[in-house]
């Protein structure tokens, strides 16, 4: 009986988080689709594309929003279960309130290191995709930048004509063996150098050690310079920041190639950031089931379930700006980055123990 009892709990759990899932993806097909629309309304696609782009793009949204969706779920199933009598009769059978807790709680656990190590690889590869796709299609193609096997790419407009520079790598805030190609507005090359490194920190790039070839009665005359400045529309942040999106760096990525990212000029920071958090994600998925589960356990009367509700979406509220609170902090370094992703997980277990306390003993 017991075991049959434990699929019920578990087989209708995994379907009533299924059922919000699905929800949620629905709502956020529709609403994404309407940005995807207007990015494509100039440009000849047909309805698939921006509908595919739409369709690999969500499920990344949802992983992300994935310790709420919990949330949500495991507060309609308790609520569910309550309401019409099932807690009761899982408890005439031997079901504690601790135990309940511990069954959904651990396959809350156990799901989100699924995603990590079966999911997350999926979807990161999808947004891959979705951000190359897009990027075909980008209205401002005058302006690209690219990170490859080869190096960095970037192109640019100036002001007669075009601008090419290719680096082997980036190194703290220099870019390493640069050469840079100025083309006129007809596209023929009338400029090229040859740099040791960049100091990109401003849009004013300082090169050093520079070779200079520049036509002359169309002659490439060769010159060597000590120090050599050149002015682009980008610099360090803006070059790193196209790069920092961790949806398109999967958990196995990190792990397995975290030193290559370090030499292929990712930032340590923003490494670290990406695989602690992503480590965050089973046990904030535990304790949002946990937390779910104290506060609709507290009691058994249908009449509190509106201030359930209202006080289950309070506490989700504060948790999310807790989280980005906490990281702000850490990205400033006012705490450390580490401390700063764990701090909400910690705060959060403290508050679920001494609720669990509590539960345990109706």
């Amino acid at each position: 009986m017991k075991s049959i009892l434990f699929n019920y709990l578990l087989k209708n759990f995994l379907k009533t988080l299924l059922i919000v899932i699905l929800i949620i993806y629905c709502f956020g097909l529709i609403l994404n689709l309407f940005e995807e629309i207007e990015f494509f309304k100039n440009i000849d696609v047909s309805i698939f594309t921006p509908l595919m782009l739409t369709s690999i793009f969500i499920p990344s949204m949802i992983t992300k929003l994935l310790p709420f969706i919990i949330f949500i779920s495991s507060m309609w199933f308790m609520l569910k279960i309550r309401n019409n009598k099932d807690l009761l009769t899982l408890k005439v059978y031997g079901f504690s309130n601790i135990k309940i807790f511990l069954i959904l709680a651990v396959a809350s656990f156990l799901l989100g290191l699924f995603i990590l190590i079966i999911v997350n690889p999926i979807t990161s590869s999808m947004v891959k995709y979705y951000e190359k796709t897009k990027s075909q299609y980008a209205r401002d193609i005058d302006h690209l930048v690219t990170f490859n096997n080869n190096g960095l790419w970037i192109k640019e407009n100036i002001e007669n004509g075009e601008r090419i520079i290719t680096a082997v790598k980036p190194e703290d805030k220099n870019l390493i063996d640069i050469t840079v190609f100025h083309f006129d507005k007809n596209f023929n090359l009338y400029e090229k150098i040859f740099s040791k490194k960049a100091n990109i920190n401003s849009n004013n790039w300082l090169l050093e050690e520079v070779v200079l070839f520049e036509t002359i009665d169309g002659v490439f005359k060769r010159k060597q310079i000590d120090k050599y400045e050149i002015k682009s529309i980008y610099n360090y942040d803006i070059i790193t920041s196209l790069f920092n999106n961790s949806d398109t760096m999967s958990f196995l990525d990190l792990i397995l190639d975290y030193k290559k990212l370090i030499k292929s000029g990712y930032n340590k920071q923003f490494l670290n950031q990406s695989l602690h958090s992503m480590l965050t994600l089973p046990f904030l998925l535990f304790l949002m089931t946990a937390l779910a589960a104290i506060i609709t356990m507290g009691t058994l009367k249908r009449s509190e379930n509106f201030k359930l509700i209202l006080f289950g979406l309070i506490m989700s509220v504060m948790i999310y700006y807790f989280k980005d609170l906490s990281i702000a902090l850490g990205k400033t370094d006012r705490i450390p980055l580490i401390l700063s992703i764990w701090a909400p997980v910690l705060a959060l277990s403290f508050f679920v123990f001494i609720g669990v306390l509590q539960i345990n003993e109706k």
